[in-house]
C-alpha cells in the first residue's frame, strides 16, 4: 500500500497541528533575522589601476607606463575589455573581467592581476608612482556624515574626523568607514630668487639643508644584559617655529632660514577634491554595511551613536546627516512588503467568495503557513529582503495557492459523492499529488535559467529562482 501523507496528517493531527504551530514561529522568528537591503549582493568585475608620475607628458604617460600596464593585464585572459586614459602626469587602466567569470573567481583573478604588475614595476621609469590598485567597487557608502566647524581648518577637522571614524568602526553590522575630502597638511617654504642671488646662496642648498636635517638615520645599537637598544639620529622638525629657526650657512655667515624665507603652514595646493556642505567646507564620514548585514539594523545603531558623537563635538563643530540609505530602504522594502500584504489579501478575499468560508479558510491558512516556512528556509540559505526577493514572493504568492485550492475542491467533490471526510482527503492525495508536484516542478524550473545564468544578471537577480523554489 502507497504512503498516503493526508491519512497519516489525519491520523497523527496533534503531531501535524504541533509541527504547523513550530513552523510559525520559526518562520516568524527567521523574517526578524532576515537581512535586509536596497539590492541584492553581487560582484563588481572590474579593476582600476592608477599611476602617477610628476612632470611627464601624455605621451610619455601612453608610451612608457599605460601601454606596459595594459599588455601585463591581456596577459591574463581573463577580460572583456581594457580601457586606458593617459594625461600628463597620469595614467589610469580599467580592467573589465569577463561577464562569464564566477565572482568566486574573482577575488583570485585580482590577486594575479596585482602579481602581475608587480613583476613589471621595476621596469617603470624612475620617479613612477604606484601602480595603485582599486577593486572595491561594490562598497556601497550608504549613510553619510558631513563634519564642519566654522572657525576650525581642515588640520583640526581631520582629527575629530579620526575619532569618529574610529567610533563608527564599533557599531554592529558597520564594515567601512572613510573619510572623504581630507587635505594633506604640508609646511610651504617660499623663497625669493633675487634674495637668495644677493646672498650668493643656491636654492639646491637650501634644500639640501633640509632634507638632511630632517631625516632619520640609524645610529646602531648597544646592549644590555636583557635588551638591544636601538640609537637613531634625528634631527626632525616637530613645530614651524623650529623651521624658522633652523640656521643656513653662506660662506662664513649664518641665516635663519625664517630670514630669508616664508615659512607656513597650509594644505595641498592645488587643493585635493574638496567636500562642501551647506556652503561650508567639510569632511565626509562614508559608512558602509558588513556583507551580509541587516541595513536597518545598522540604521538604527548608527541613530544612537550619532547622537552621542554629536555630544562629543566642541561648540561650533556639527555632525550632519548628508544620505541615509537605511531610511531609504525601509520605505523601498515597506513598499514591497505593503504590495505583498495587498496581494495577500486579495487572494484570500477571492478564496472566501469564491469558494465558501470554511474552504477558503483552508486556504487562507496554508498561504502563511508556506510564507512561514519560506522565510525559515531563506534564513538557512543566506537570502535576505530585498528587491529581487520580495518581487519574487510576490510572483510565488498566486502559484501557492493553486495546489491548496485544486486539493480541497477534490476532497469536496468527493464528499459531494458521498465519500466520508477521511477517505475524500486520502482520495484528494492519491489523485492530485503527484500531478501537483509535478506542475510545481516544472513552474520552479522555468526560472533555473535565470539561477544557471553564468553573468552579472544572472548573479543580481538569482533569488528569483531561489525564492520561488523554496515557495513552491
Amino acid at each position: 500500500m502507497r504512503f498516503n501523507l493526508s491519512a497519516w496528517a489525519l491520523n497523527n493531527r496533534p503531531l501535524v497541528l504541533f509541527s504547523m504551530v513550530l513552523l510559525a514561529i520559526i518562520g516568524s522568528m527567521s523574517y526578524s533575522t532576515l537581512g535586509q537591503s536596497e539590492d541584492p549582493p553581487f560582484t563588481f568585475k572590474a579593476m582600476v589601476v592608477n599611476t602617477i608620475w610628476p612632470g611627464a607628458t601624455a605621451e610619455e604617460m601612453a608610451q612608457q607606463v599605460t601601454e606596459r600596464i595594459e599588455k601585463k593585464l591581456m596577459e591574463t585572459g581573463e577580460f572583456d575589455k581594457v580601457v586606458s586614459f593617459s594625461r600628463p602626469g597620469e595614467s589610469q587602466v580599467t580592467f573589465v573581467a569577463r561577464d562569464t567569470l564566477n565572482s568566486k573567481q574573482v577575488p583570485e583573478l585580482w590577486y594575479q592581476i596585482r602579481k602581475k604588475i608587480s613583476d613589471i614595476k621595476h621596469t617603470l621609469p624612475p620617479g613612477v608612482q604606484g601602480p595603485f590598485f582599486n577593486d572595491e567597487f561594490g562598497t556601497t557608502f550608504g549613510n553619510i556624515y558631513a563634519l564642519t566647524g566654522q572657525g576650525f581648518d581642515y588640520a583640526v577637522l581631520k582629527d575629530y574626523a579620526d575619532r569618529v571614524q574610529l567610533q563608527l568602526q564599533r557599531v554592529k553590522d558597520v564594515g567601512k568607514v572613510d573619510i572623504l575630502g581630507l587635505q594633506d597638511e604640508k609646511i610651504w617654504v617660499e623663497l625669493s630668487n633675487t634674495r637668495l642671488a644677493s646672498l650668493g646662496l643656491p636654492l639646491k642648498a637650501v634644500q639640501q639643508a633640509l632634507a638632511e636635517q630632517n631625516s632619520v638615520s640609524a645610529a646602531g645599537f648597544f646592549e644590555t644584559a636583557t635588551d638591544r637598544v636601538q640609537l637613531r639620529v634625528s634631527g626632525r622638525f616637530d613645530t614651524v617655529k623650529e623651521i624658522r629657526e633652523f640656521p643656513i650657512r653662506v660662506g662664513e655667515r649664518t641665516f635663519r632660514l625664517g630670514d630669508i624665507a616664508e615659512v607656513r603652514r597650509g594644505f595641498n595646493d592645488p587643493a585635493a577634491p574638496r567636500v562642501r556642505f551647506m556652503s561650508e567646507n567639510a569632511l565626509a564620514i562614508a559608512v558602509a554595511m558588513r556583507d551580509g548585514g541587516d541595513i536597518l539594523v545598522l540604521g538604527e545603531a548608527l541613530e544612537l551613536e550619532f547622537a552621542r558623537l554629536q555630544a562629543t563635538l566642541p561648540i561650533g563643530m556639527q555632525l550632519r546627516k548628508v544620505s541615509d540609505q537605511p531610511a531609504a530602504v525601509k520605505e523601498s522594502v515597506g513598499e514591497f512588503v505593503q504590495v505583498l500584504i495587498e496581494a495577500l489579501g486579495i487572494v484570500l478575499l477571492v478564496c472566501f467568495f469564491s469558494l465558501g468560508f470554511r474552504t477558503g479558510l483552508v486556504v487562507a491558512f496554508s498561504i502563511p503557513l508556506v510564507l512561514a516556512m519560506t522565510f525559515a528556509l531563506m534564513n538557512y540559505f543566506g537570502i535576505g529582503l530585498h528587491k529581487i526577493s520580495l518581487g519574487a514572493l510576490v510572483l510565488a504568492l498566486g502559484l501557492m495557492v493553486d495546489d491548496a485550492i485544486i486539493a480541497v475542491e477534490m476532497m469536496a467533490i468527493k464528499m459531494e459523492q458521498g465519500m466520508d471526510r477521511f477517505s475524500a482527503a486520502g482520495f484528494a492525495w492519491t489523485s492530485t499529488a503527484f500531478p501537483m508536484l509535478t506542475g510545481t516542478l516544472i513552474t520552479a524550473a522555468g526560472f533555473l535559467p535565470i539561477a544557471t545564468a553564468q553573468s552579472s544578471v544572472g548573479e543580481y537577480t538569482r533569488s528569483i529562482f531561489q525564492v520561488v523554489g523554496i515557495a513552491l
